[in-house]
Formats: C-alpha cells, sequence, structure tokens
C-alpha cells in the first residue's frame, strides 16, 4: 500500500481525443477511464480562465483523472477550450471571453454522448463555472459541480435556467475565496432550490495543496457516485 500523493497516477485507460465545434474547430483533450470495466458516469472537466494560465492540466483536473477512474470507476474528460495550450497541445480558435465557448461545451457534450459515456456531469473549476451555467443546461446533461464560482459572467437568468431545470448542482465555494466568499454565495445561489453548497472554512480559489484536493474529489465522487465514497488515501495496485 502507497499513500495517495500530488504525483500519483492510478490505472486507468486514457486517450487522446478530438473535439469538433459546431463553427468548424477542433479541440484538444483527453479521455481517462476505468481499466477492465464500465465507467459509471462521466464528468466534463471546464477549465479555469485560459488567459490567467487555466487549461484541462489544471492541477485539480489533471488529479481528477489520475485518480477517479480507479478509485471511483468514473470516465474524466478534459479538454482546452478554443485558443487553449497545454502539453496535449493547443485548441483551434482563439478565446471566445465565455460567449463562443459555448459551441466547445456542446462539442464536449456531443462527444460524450456519441462515445455511449454514461451520466454526463459537467464539472466546472472558476471560469469554467461559468460556461456550466451560461452553457451546460442541455437535456444530456445529469448535474452539475461548481468549483470557485465567481458569478462574473453568468447572472441571474442563468442561475434561474438551472433552478427550473432540476438538476443537481453541488457548488464548492472556499472559505478565503479571492472572487466570491460563502455568504454572498449562500445568497446568489438562494435562486436554485436544489443547490448543495459547501464552504470549507480554509480553503482558497485555487484548491492548493492535498487536504483540499481531497475535499474536492471526495465532493464530487460522494455526490456522482456515493457507493465510492469516502476516496481511499492509500492505493495497492490490484495488478
Amino acid at each position: 500500500m502507497g499513500e495517495i500523493r500530488a504525483s500519483t497516477v492510478l490505472p486507468a485507460l486514457r486517450e487522446p481525443v478530438t473535439l469538433h465545434t459546431a463553427d468548424g474547430l477542433s479541440l484538444v483533450g483527453e479521455l481517462a477511464r476505468p481499466a477492465g470495466h464500465d465507467p459509471v458516469a462521466t464528468l466534463i472537466c471546464l477549465h479555469p480562465l485560459p488567459t490567467h494560465g487555466g487549461m484541462m492540466d489544471s492541477h485539480l483536473f489533471r488529479k481528477a483523472a489520475n485518480r477517479l477512474p480507479a478509485m471511483a470507476g468514473l470516465a474524466v474528460l478534459r479538454f482546452n477550450t478554443r485558443g487553449t495550450a497545454s502539453e496535449r497541445g493547443r485548441s483551434e480558435g482563439t478565446f471566445g471571453d465565455g460567449d463562443a465557448e459555448r459551441y466547445d461545451v456542446a462539442a464536449a457534450v456531443a462527444w460524450c454522448r456519441a462515445a455511449g459515456l454514461p451520466r454526463l456531469w459537467l464539472v466546472g473549476w472558476s471560469f469554467g463555472t461559468e460556461l456550466v451555467l451560461k452553457w451546460g443546461n442541455d437535456p444530456a446533461v445529469e448535474g452539475a459541480v461548481l468549483l470557485s464560482p465567481p458569478l462574473h459572467r453568468a447572472g441571474e437568468a442563468d442561475l434561474d435556467a438551472w433552478a427550473a431545470s432540476g438538476k443537481p448542482l453541488l457548488v464548492l465555494v472556499p472559505g478565503l475565496d479571492d472572487y466570491l466568499r460563502p455568504a454572498e454565495a449562500r445568497q446568489r445561489f438562494a435562486r436554485v432550490p436544489q443547490a448543495e453548497l459547501i464552504a470549507p472554512d480554509q480553503a482558497k480559489h485555487l484548491w492548493v495543496g492535498e487536504p483540499s484536493v481531497r475535499i474536492v474529489l471526495g465532493a464530487i465522487v460522494h455526490r456522482v457516485n456515493p457507493p465510492a465514497w469516502p476516496l481511499p488515501t492509500e492505493w495497492e495496485d490490484p495488478a
């Protein structure tokens, strides 16, 4: 048995993917899924602001892809939105300030549907939460998780649409967030009766450090695949 650390990469089937948007762009990404059995649900990860370093390899999403296929039976799709680059490559196009990215969200959902992946959940982080709220309320999407939502681009109409959909919405607001603190978040998300808000006291916007990572991944799994919760802190490769 070994302790799960920031650099831990657990067994999974990993493959590069290319998403094609309705406005003619190709987006680079990766799908990680359980080795040896079908996934029980799928996470579609929407990364933080690319003009401030956000990309598909932003640490929470990289660790989700490295751990959750093995630990929780989840498929994890990560991709670079238009104009965003990472080790995997650069997606075509240019940053659309959260507007043109509607096509990127739609392309990711369509790709997962075409691949036959089950139970699609959107997981947005910071800027990615704006994309979830504005463009992710798709009939094929079961629910969504918001990490550090700033609520800069998404407004009351977007929240009202999520409320009307009845889709589950899990909201993680760091107690020490740089943009939206828990008290204001509770007021603003009160428009969505089904929203569940979790506010870890000492967490910050970027969720740096293994304790914060475990809070986030544990909350996602508890909501999306409860039988796999709590997540282990040690791992032994069955092989």
